[in-house]
């Protein structure tokens, strides 16, 4: 072999390497995850941005669940990320360490800041495949920061990171939360046990002021990483109140049925105004119960309902006004419904499909202190059953 094969050789196994000792490889032994789809229409999101900030540190190369932290780091992004729904969020995927294939950056924005694509978002977790580099956390938070500044509303940053050789980065977090505010929540999730990565993402979540530190062998599962989720991205939407259902005529009278004080009168019958089916008081002359000629074509309608509604049987009401004694005019009102009733009988209805009652002057429909009023009261009023 000569020497430019040679070199040529040894560069290619070179390469192969370099390229196999950053190809990602798959967590083992890890919760099965199938994650909960949120539907869109009953849900708003409550942050307008969030940011996921990754540790991938040499640090993270330890074990931690028969894993190196870094795979399940990783894992607790990328369920989160199948869960979260894309409701016009503002996201960012950052990380920092790195190993040196991957990055030669102390902390780089792999992803963002752009309108949350989760399928964009999981293919740029997928070039994060190795752990490597220093702990520069405070330098990733700085940058996030600076990652902010052309956006507005709610971010939730979220760090996912075993919290090792990171005391400076509470420096940074202060920095960057006296900056927004309350626009700004940070929420830490430990991969590891370790006190003082404890320690140090306690503050962290302390300094944010929103949440707890939560550990990452506590969001592995569908449900409890839904209702992480749910907690931090989420809330319900308002539905907006239906208007009220406009009044309904059931019975298409004419009269609405909060006003129907005789629903379910027959199509084509006359109501009065409070949707009752009456004989108006042309009927009869004054103090008589002799129908006038001028009435039988309201009482022609009557026997043609009737006959159309072979079914349907019919109380007479009379009624008076209170010109006179009640005696006299209970007897006068059942005399003005039997009148009617021998009308219709004498057309050809049979007459046990017609009731008559007298009730004078004790439900009036107007005032009886006018001429008007005492004209309404005047009246015999069908009732179906």
């Amino acid at each position: 072999m000569n020497k430019k094969r040679l070199v040529q050789t040894l560069l290619t196994i070179a390469a192969f390497l370099f390229l196999f000792g950053c190809a990602a490889k798959e967590p083992a032994g890890l919760p099965s995850f199938s994650a909960k789809q949120f539907d869109a229409s009953m849900y708003q999101s409550k942050v307008d941005n969030f940011v996921i900030i990754l540790d991938a540190s040499s640090s993270m190369d330890d074990d931690y669940m028969g894993n190196p932290k870094f795979m399940v780091g990783k894992a607790i992004a990328e369920r989160m990320n199948m869960t979260i729904p894309e409701l016009g969020q503002t996201a960012g995927l950052r990380s920092f360490g790195h190993a040196e294939c991957i990055s030669k950056n102390e902390t780089e924005l792999f992803y963002g800041m752009e309108g949350y694509n989760s399928a964009a978002l999981a293919e740029k977790l997928g070039e994060i495949s190795k752990a490597g580099g220093y702990s520069a956390i405070g330098s990733a938070i700085a940058a996030m920061g600076t990652d902010l500044e052309s956006l507005s509303g709610k971010t939730a940053v979220i760090i996912i990171s075993d919290g090792l050789d990171m005391k400076a980065g509470a420096v940074q977090a202060t920095a960057v939360k006296e900056q927004y505010g309350d626009a700004i929540c940070f929420y830490p999730i430990q991969v590891g046990d370790a006190k003082e990565g404890t320690e140090f993402l306690s503050e962290i979540a302390s300094i944010g002021g929103c949440a707890s530190l939560m550990n990452a062998k506590d969001l592995l599962g569908n449900d409890a990483m839904a209702a992480f989720v749910e907690n931090v991205f989420l809330e319900r939407a308002v539905v907006p109140a239906a208007p009220p259902a406009a009044p309904m005529d059931s019975d298409g009278d004419g009269v609405l049925d909060p006003d129907d004080q005789c629903p379910g009168t027959p199509a084509g019958a006359k109501v009065n105004a409070v949707g009752c089916w009456v004989l108006d008081n042309v009927l009869f002359d004054f103090d008589k119960d002799v129908i006038k000629p001028e009435a039988f074509a309201q009482l022609d309608a009557i026997y043609e309902i009737l006959e159309k509604n072979p079914a349907m049987s019919i109380e007479l009401q009379g009624h008076t006004d209170n010109i006179g004694s009640k005696k006299y005019n209970m007897d006068l009102s059942q005399r003005r419904a039997n009148s009617v009733a021998n009308y219709l009988t004498n057309k050809g209805i049979a007459r046990n499909r017609l009731a008559t009652t007298g009730f004078g002057f004790d439900k009036p429909v107007a005032l009886n202190s006018t001429d008007f009023g005492r004209s309404l009261n005047r009246r015999v009023e069908i009732h179906p059953y």
